[in-house]
């Protein structure tokens, strides 16, 4: 599960159209795909504050096209 640098769920929903911004986490290689499904988290214990929230994201082009 990647991490997303977003404050919340509805500011990544914001980002349609945009880019990822986001921290690798995984040791058995990249989870990214600029192309299709993945899962995402904020997780404010390893961010320093917020909330947390859990997401899937869906890519197109490397640009986000759906949160949900």
């Amino acid at each position: 599960m990647m991490i997303v640098h977003y404050d919340s769920k509805k500011a990544l929903k914001a980002s349609i159209g945009a880019p990822l911004r986001y921290s690798e986490t995984s040791m058995f290689g990249a989870e990214y795909t600029p192309n299709g499904k993945f899962a995402v988290a904020r997780r404010p214990h390893l961010q320093g504050g917020g909330r947390e929230f859990f997401a899937e994201v869906t890519m197109a082009e490397g640009l986000i096209v759906a949160v949900s």
